[in-house]
């Protein structure tokens, strides 16, 4: 399975608990982890290809033009290449024609390759939206983008990179960027929202992306059956979204025990 992630170097920690969950949860599978980047130095790039070896997965490395998104907007627990992922079809070998982009901040708790093997073919994506969060008609004014029927959360995309190829055109995504720039609060979600959100497949956000805050929300939606028992056993993919992370001293979420395992196992001493 090919595996995207892009980021710079204050990410590469909790890149390597987010796979060591990944390498742990899904043993008999064989991944290729897509890293693209623009600025981390060559010594941790090694370290982190001897860690993915070690566990007997693959590590390719992309690197990009520093400038490409060098006058986008970002916001603080934001960086630039949290725009690489909406043209990984343009970094990426031409042979691939899916891959799976995962945001660093995620455990991966079950076997990932039913989300892999979703049917993408009619879509540019397949994504979880928040159910939490309503989209008003203030949201689509913002974003200019009148036909979002639901606002994905970009931190879990299928890629389906061959329709990326044929429709999709970088100058519209820097176009709309310089255009709305003022009114993005997450970039790179915005974008892919605004542009693309009737083009994406959804999937269960309980599954396949699970935010890590809203617990109570969701075992009272469920009348009581996904409690943490069910999130254990049933979520593939848990994600600790918002700037509160969980590699920080003072975290005290609901997953933070569950995080530190991983961690553990990630750096044992």
């Amino acid at each position: 399975m090919n595996i995207l992630v892009t980021l710079n170097a204050h990410y590469l920690k909790p890149l390597q608990v987010m796979l060591t969950s990944l390498f742990m949860n899904n043993a008999n599978e064989d991944f290729a982890i897509y890293l693209i980047h623009s600025s981390i130095p060559e010594n941790q790039l090694q370290q982190l290809e001897q860690f993915v070896c070690q566990q007997g997965h693959s590590l390719i490395i992309v690197e990009t033009d520093k400038t490409l998104f060098a006058n986008a907007p970002v916001v603080k627990h934001y960086s630039s290449e949290m725009y690489y992922r909406l043209l990984a079809y343009r970094f990426l070998p031409t042979e691939l024609d899916r891959i799976l982009y995962l945001d660093p901040d995620i455990l991966v708790l079950n076997p990932i390759r039913p989300l892999y093997e979703t049917n993408i073919d009619s879509c540019l994506y397949a994504a979880a939206h928040h159910s939490f969060i309503n989209i008003q008609e203030i949201n689509k004014f913002r974003l200019n983008a009148y036909e979002m029927e639901a606002y994905y959360n970009s931190g879990v995309l299928l890629m389906n990179l061959a329709k990326h190829r044929e429709t999709m055109d970088i100058n519209d995504i820097f176009a709309y960027v310089e255009k709305y720039r003022n009114r993005l609060v997450l970039p790179d979600q915005d974008v892919l929202n605004a542009l693309y959100s009737p083009q994406i497949k959804n999937v269960d956000e309980r599954l396949y992306n699970y935010d890590a805050r809203y617990y109570r929300y969701y075992k009272l939606k469920s009348g009581g059956r996904f409690d943490i028992d069910a999130v254990l056993r049933q979520t593939v993919i848990l994600h600790f979204c918002g700037k509160k992370k969980p590699w920080h001293k003072n975290y005290n979420g609901k997953f933070h025990s569950l995080y530190k395992h991983y961690e553990k196992q990630a750096f044992p001493k």
